[in-house]
């Protein structure tokens, strides 16, 4: 559903209920680029304010989830905090029938004086906006600033004054009557649906909220208009919109049979086949359906960098291994230029200068067979003997080099597979940072388009426990998997690691005893669950940390050991983990 005006309406009237004569503005925070909380105080609780003003779903409401600031707040988020943090929020109002509304604040300006604020949420798709204006009503910023180029209808810079959004071609349903409603009923062609109807002629009427006042009025999904009467689809329109004049609002959330969010509305909602239940309030509602989805739009934003540079990187290896071999299966004929070496070498009396080809007996295959030896007429006899040997040298040292070029290039997209598998569970901006601090330091960094040199924050390996109490560690990245085995673990503690894959490291603390056979799997499964295996069966090496050594200079979480015991397992999810 989209986020419509009968929705706007509903939200700021539970926020205003909760206002109590004024709600301190404590801080301002920033999630991501287009999403801002304000942590307002009133009645003595503190609730999170959020604005979401990316033209996916835009909306505001009240929020419980804890989100994550960004490291560095944008410009604007900066402006916000100097004019409303410490301001209060004295009142909130719904501009006409819009998808917008105005934030009333009473604050103080630098030199003490009370002045007036107001922050206009534009929730309308790609026209989102934020804006902040002075008591005289001119913008002092906005989100998104809008100059002539953009729009030669309504600007939005500094030093202007606020206009409102053009007006839609539409009836207000809130204040139109019946005649209104009659008139365009008669005037709208009946073969279009009377859900068409309803959202072409009203504002603020979203596709589900027209559907079931059409539903209510008597027809089914998609009927036309021609099968109501206009006194049935009236009488249904003007009770759904007297619930919403008297501020009378059910939150719903409706869900497929998994729980699975579909549809949110702040009416109840029926005849579809589905789940719907009424939520506590708007804030949960929106929680419950946008909560999730944000989160992984959120995360999938701030990976967008590392995942298009580990792709890109990737193929490129994967093109540079497939040359590599076709070159190494090319060295193979190294030892044809030897064996055309001895055969001039042994023949060397019976060729003379001008010659382009020999033919001799090979005495080297059983029978012996005759074979011809392709000359270079312009060489002595003994020049053509050395230039073979040259060759055979040649593709002799061009093979080894290609098998060590092979090696370190499927070393590398290992590693990068691991990387990439990181990147995919990581949950938060510290995760992506230590990532972007382990390319770095694996010389990555430079390939980048953002190579800031940030500093990482301290590492918070994940913790978990198994069934009979012992500690497991598991790394959410190479440089976390070489501190948790160099450092944290003590050396009679277990580690495991999948074989043959990229991922993380699981230190099982034993803290010198011997844990039971259960709690070996355990470990071995959930290092098997971390790391680039798929759902089959797959073997786990494990052995004690003190056997496990990292060779100087190489890349971080690359290890060998020894002394070890390997466990072939089937990858679970730790209980708990979402």
């Amino acid at each position: 559903m989209a986020f419509d005006a009968g929705m706007l309406r509903a939200i700021v009237h539970e926020i205003s209920e909760t206002l109590c004569g004024g709600a301190k503005v404590e801080k301002i925070s920033q999630p991501s680029r287009d999403e801002f909380v304000l942590h307002l105080h009133a009645g003595g609780v503190t609730r999170r304010l959020v604005f979401v003003v990316g033209t996916n779903v835009p909306h505001f409401s009240y929020s419980r989830i804890e989100r994550e600031n960004l490291p560095t707040p944008s410009m604007y988020c900066m402006l916000l905090r100097k004019h409303l943090v410490g301001a209060k929020l004295v009142e909130v109002t719904q501009i006409d029938f819009e998808r917008a509304a105005r934030f009333s604040f009473s604050a103080r300006d630098e030199l003490g004086f009370g002045v007036t604020r107001t922050l206009v949420a534009e929730m309308m798709g790609k026209y989102s906006n934020l804006i902040l204006l002075d008591g005289e009503e001119r913008i002092i910023s906005a989100f998104r600033l809008v100059d002539f180029s953009a729009s030669r209808v309504r600007q939005v810079l500094p030093g202007m004054h606020y206009v409102k959004p053009p007006v839609q071609e539409k009836l207000d349903p809130l204040t139109s009557d019946r005649a209104a409603f009659l008139a365009a009923f008669a005037a709208y062609p009946k073969e279009r649906p009377a859900a068409r109807f309803l959202s072409d002629t009203y504002l603020g009427i979203a596709a589900v909220t027209a559907r079931e006042i059409a539903r209510r009025a008597g027809a089914a999904a998609e009927a036309p208009l021609a099968s109501l009467t206009a006194e049935a689809l009236y009488a249904a329109h003007e009770a759904w919109f007297s619930d919403v004049r008297a501020c009378r609002f059910i939150p719903t959330l409706v869900s497929d049979g998994g729980g699975v969010p579909l549809e949110y509305s702040y009416a109840a909602l029926g005849g579809n086949g589905l789940t719907t239940r009424e939520m506590p309030s708007f804030g949960e509602l929106l929680d419950a359906y946008f909560g999730e989805r944000d989160r992984a739009e959120r995360l999938r934003q701030r990976s967008l960098d590392l995942t298009r540079f580990l792709s890109r990187r990737e193929s490129q290896l994967v093109r540079k291994l497939e040359a590599q071999r076709e070159e190494l299966a090319a060295c193979e004929q190294g030892e044809e230029y030897k064996r055309s070496g001895d055969l001039i070498t042994e023949n060397i009396y019976r060729i003379s200068r001008g010659m382009t080809s020999l033919r001799a007996l090979d005495y080297r295959v059983d029978p012996p067979a005759e074979v011809t030896v392709p000359l270079d007429g312009r060489l002595s006899p003994a020049a053509n003997a050395q230039r073979m040997y040259k060759l055979y040298t040649k593709s002799r040292r061009a093979k080894e080099k290609l098998t060590e070029l092979i090696a370190a290039g499927e070393e590398e997209l290992l590693y990068l597979g691991g990387v990439r598998g990181f990147l995919d569970r990581a949950e938060s901006e510290q995760d992506f940072i230590e990532l972007r601090a382990e390319l770095a330091s694996a010389g990555y960094l430079s390939r980048l388009k953002d190579p800031k040199n940030k500093k990482a924050p301290k590492a918070r390996p994940l913790e978990l426990q198994t069934a009979n109490g012992y500690r497991l560690l598991v790394g959410r990245n190479n440089l976390q998997n070489d501190m948790l085995t160099f450092r944290i673990a003590a050396k009679d503690d277990l580690w495991f690691h999948a074989k043959g894959y990229g991922g993380s490291h699981v230190i099982l603390v034993a803290g010198g005893e011997e844990p039971p056979a259960e709690d070996y799997t355990e470990a071995a499964e959930i290092a098997a669950y971390y790391s680039q295996a798929g759902d089959s069966v797959i073997p786990v090496d494990y052995t004690r940390v003190k056997n496990v050594k990292k060779p100087p200079a190489s890349r971080p979480g690359y290890v060998t050991y020894k002394t070890n015991s390997t466990a072939y397992v089937r990858p679970r999810k730790p209980l708990g983990v979402k």
